[in-house]
């Protein structure tokens, strides 16, 4: 075994994470991060950052920014979470991923000065601060930082960012972070700094106020951007790509913007972004219309995005999405029914904290289901969800792998017939791997 994949195995097996074992690896303080933070000694005070943060699109949105921000012609770096195949996707700078060489280095200097320190930290947190220490050694000019998990007591939440963006909110995760959308928007709305600007990308009359009082505490500026930025429609073009009409209060202001992200929710994302690009501008950053441009249509190419709707096959035509919760799969849906096709296949998997109930609810009971699992242990038994899934009119088989499900749907499928994978993060991963 290779030095590098030993220092997975350390992280992977060793540590508590999130995405393996569930609730059990959170951790409701920040002490672990801010010792951590002490231990490499702060190293995210070298760097400006921008912080994002939501329910669903958070993901996206930061991808979306890093791309712009590149071709800006800043040295930009990336932290996502989690994963679709290589740990590495986490940490990118202007879309290079870290290197294996890095990684190894960072966690034979954590464990030994670990040694006196006697930390226990969880993986988040490690990945967390083996991010900052990377972007302060490769000197990067800014960091687009994604929220793990709720907002408040997130391990990335120790940055005093340019800017702050919030996506939105909806009912996910709410054994960590509360049953209703108000507790939910009060995590979310930790990130919202003193004095630094805040973006919401969509506004609701559930979470509006939540958010205006805690900004309001902290003298925050904040900003709807639903509320001044929106494409009444997109058109998806033969070259691959999604095309906008941005207008500002009514007025075109990016005619023609095109974007190689293909779901129709990216009009919510993208007017999330552009907010926070003007508000950017307005603090002397120099973010003109052409990199906009430029960025918007290379987000894939330039930061590895993967797994947004993204077209897998055609002959039938396939298409994977990692939307895992009842907001973000209702879009999938949605779009899903806009779609052409003769016949409709579902590749589907869940995870087993998820409310089973509203998810199922909404899928289309006109397809044909292949119920599977991904290969971590919080999937959903496939066949405790297929027969749940037949409760709601939902039909199909049981297929415990994600590749022989999509090879069976492959087996079955005509020309014309539409293949969909998707239902956990984790379950697209597989497919990729």
């Amino acid at each position: 075994m290779t030095r590098y994949k030993h220092t997975l195995d350390f992280l992977y097996n060793h540590l508590p994470m999130y995405q393996r074992t569930g609730p059990a690896a959170y951790k409701n303080t920040l002490g672990n991060t801010l010792r951590l933070d002490e231990l490499f000694d702060f190293p995210h005070h070298q760097f400006k950052s921008i912080h994002v943060a939501g329910t669903n699109g958070k993901g996206s949105c930061s991808h979306i920014l890093a791309s712009v921000l590149q071709e800006a012609g800043y040295k930009v770096g990336l932290y996502t979470s989690p994963h679709l195949i290589d740990f590495r996707e986490r940490i990118r700078v202007n879309g290079a991923m870290i290197s294996e060489n890095a990684v190894v280095e960072f966690v034979d200097q954590f464990r030994k000065m670990n040694k006196s320190a006697k930390l226990e930290p969880s993986f988040f947190e490690i990945t967390v601060a083996m991010a900052f220490d990377y972007f302060r050694k490769t000197e990067v000019d800014v960091a687009v930082v994604e929220v793990g998990l709720g907002g408040r007591l997130d391990s990335t939440n120790i940055i005093q960012p340019e800017v702050s963006l919030i996506t939105n909110i909806s009912l996910d995760h709410t054994a960590l972070l509360g049953n209703s959308i108000e507790q939910i928007a009060t995590e979310k709305a930790g990130v919202i700094k003193s004095g630094i600007p805040v973006v919401i990308s969509e506004s609701s009359n559930s979470y509006n106020e939540t958010f205006k009082q805690t900004a309001t505490q902290k003298k925050a500026p904040i900003h709807f951007a639903d509320q001044e930025f929106d494409a009444d429609y997109s058109m998806f073009l033969a070259e691959g790509l999604q095309l906008f009409n941005f207008k500002k209060n009514g007025e075109l202001i990016f005619p023609e913007l095109k974007t190689d992200l293909l779901g129709h929710y990216q009009r919510k994302n993208i007017g999330g972004v552009l907010k926070t690009i003007e508000l950017l501008n307005e603090a002397g950053w120099k973010i003109s219309q052409k990199p906009i441009y430029n960025g918007m249509s290379k987000v894939s190419k330039n930061t590895g995005l993967r797994g947004r709707w993204e077209v897998v096959g055609h002959n039938p035509l396939m298409i994977c999405d990692t939307a895992h919760n009842e907001a973000g799969l209702t879009s999938v849906v949605s779009q899903l029914k806009n779609t052409a096709w003769k016949n409709l296949w579902i590749v589907l998997g869940l995870v087993n904290d998820k409310n089973l109930d509203q998810i199922l609810e909404i899928l289309p009971k006109e397809a044909t289901y292949l119920f599977t699992q991904a290969t971590i242990s919080r999937a959903l038994p496939a066949g405790e969800l297929a027969a749940q899934a037949r409760t709601y009119e939902l039909e199909g088989e049981v297929i415990s792998s994600v590749h022989e499900a999509v090879a069976k749907a492959k087996s079955k499928a005509q020309t014309n017939d539409l293949i969909f994978i998707g239902g956990s993060t984790f379950v697209v991963a597989d497919y990729f791997s």
